[in-house]
């Protein structure tokens, strides 16, 4: 699919500690099959693409053109990223969803604030 995909897909899921079978139970996928795209053995759909990109929080135009691993381009693996990971056992999908949503609609109303100074 693009020049960085299987390496920033393999950096992305240690970096978050997941396994190759968790991420492949998340997405109703074999453990081969994330395999094969994380040795490059095997090309992946551009709606696979999307689906990890969702998963994982991360531009898929970043996934797939840039290299993650390169600090420069992290940007910043916001700190909530790293939330839901330490705690992938107790936060469903919804909660997750929840969270984001009140932090972003707390950072819009910060900006607000800050554009009427």
């Amino acid at each position: 699919m693009a020049r960085f995909f299987n390496k920033n897909l393999k950096f992305i899921r240690q970096q978050r500690g997941i396994s190759q079978q968790e991420l492949a139970d998340k997405l109703d996928l074999d453990r081969s099959t994330i395999s094969r795209w994380e040795n490059d053995e095997m090309d992946i759909t551009v709606g696979n693409a999307i689906q990890l990109a969702n998963y994982f929080n991360v531009p898929l135009e970043d996934f797939t053109s840039k290299d993650l691993s390169i600090n420069d381009n992290l940007k910043k693996f916001d700190e909530l990223e790293l939330l839901f990971s330490k705690n992938k056992d107790i936060l469903t999908d919804d909660d997750k969803e929840t969270i984001r949503f009140i932090v972003e609609k707390r950072k819009r109303e910060i900006d607000k604030q800050i554009n009427r100074q």
